[in-house]
């Protein structure tokens, strides 16, 4: 898609300005007061981007709940993106993808005893919260920068290091939901999927591209991958795990699938540890078929090697899984990378001082 627009831009910038029309006039009758924007006493925390896809908000997320949980009681809202339900919903470990969306259900088999919730109307989300989880101390919105009927005490606006908002435009032709004039709505802007070695100069010169505010603050985070896991856990409930270093022994070969929307970080890592012999990738959240299994498996026979496996990602993994398709042979080999957040430098006391800050200013 990414492909067509980039062929097609020059016939997709009318629609572009339109859409950017449209976004403007939504904003403005929000910024007036028009279109109520409510804002509770309990802290709630945004998290967001204005790039379609891919800057890294769920291991942000998940960053957040490590963070917090040991010293709050939290809850995560999500709208439950191409969930087959309606209504508000706690997800369970033992949720359906189509009942709760992957990456909620993501979230929740990571952090069972987290409350992870999906509600469209976010409003109506944090309400049902508050009156179902006793005490509760904060609640995390996942990928809410343009669900602006919720003003959120804090909002964290991740930017994409690999995709930078400023060389981008609007959709149609480009990948921004809105102009990028319009991340000042942000208290923190966090550039993601940065290389593990930015210098200063580096730094310093992303950011007086980006043009933030004063008042905001910008940090650098990077990916982390962890060792392969098995996506299919064995006949004692346990996921095996082996080192990164077992997939690259002589006579090993491994194959890559991928149904997200910026897999670039994932394959740039694989380059430097582990040759990927074949790939294939689908479209983000795409719930995998029988068809899917089939292709996959026709392309894994083609590769020759003494131990064959197949890597894809966390989330990924929730939808493989979910789907109940993939055969015994298929779950022998299929593992997952997971993946943690790090920040740069010396940029974690500060973004976690500030997070702290701004919960207890709360009361909570």
């Amino acid at each position: 898609m990414a492909g067509f627009r980039h062929i097609s831009r020059p016939l997709l910038l009318p629609f572009s300005v339109l859409y950017g029309m449209v976004v403007a006039v939504r904003n403005l009758l929000f910024d007036k007061g028009i279109l109520p924007s409510t804002r509770f006493k309990l802290p709630v925390i945004s998290i967001g981007n204005i790039t379609v896809g891919g800057t890294g908000k769920t291991p942000h997320v998940e960053y957040l709940i490590r963070l917090l949980k040991e010293d709050y009681k939290i809850a995560v809202l999500s709208r439950g993106y191409k969930r087959k339900t309606k209504d508000f919903m706690l997800a369970s470990v033992r949720s359906d993808v189509a009942d709760v969306g992957d990456e909620p259900l993501q979230l929740k088999l990571k952090f069972p005893d987290i409350p992870v919730a999906v509600e469209k109307n976010r409003v109506k989300g944090v309400k049902i919260l508050t009156d179902k989880i006793h005490k509760l101390n904060a609640v995390i919105l996942d990928d809410a920068f343009q669900h602006r009927y919720i003003r959120p005490g804090l909002s964290i606006l991740l930017v994409d290091y690999t995709r930078p908002v400023f060389n981008d435009i609007l959709l149609p032709a480009g990948n921004l939901r809105e102009p990028r004039r319009n991340s000042k709505r942000a208290d923190i802007i966090i550039v993601t999927k940065c290389p593990g070695h930015l210098s200063p100069h580096e730094k310093a010169l992303f950011i007086s591209r980006l043009q933030p505010t004063a008042e905001q603050e910008v940090y650098f985070t990077r990916y982390v991958y962890g060792n392969p896991v098995a996506v299919f856990a064995d006949k004692h409930g346990q996921a095996e795990s082996f080192p990164l270093k077992h997939f690259y022994k002589p006579g090993n070969a491994v194959m890559l699938v991928t149904g997200i929307a910026n897999p670039e970080p994932l394959k740039l890592f694989l380059e430097e540890s582990v040759p990927v012999h074949e790939e294939m990738a689908f479209p983000d959240h795409h719930n995998y078929d029988k068809d899917d299994f089939q292709r996959i498996k026709k392309s894994f026979k083609t590769i020759e090697a003494v131990n064959k496996f197949i890597l894809t990602t966390e989330k990924d993994a929730v939808r493989i899984r979910n789907s109940g398709l993939a055969d015994k042979n298929l779950r022998k080999v299929f593992f997952y990378l997971p993946v943690e957040v790090k920040f740069l430098a010396k940029g974690e006391k500060p973004f976690i001082k500030q997070l702290y800050k701004y919960i207890k200013k709360s009361g909570y």
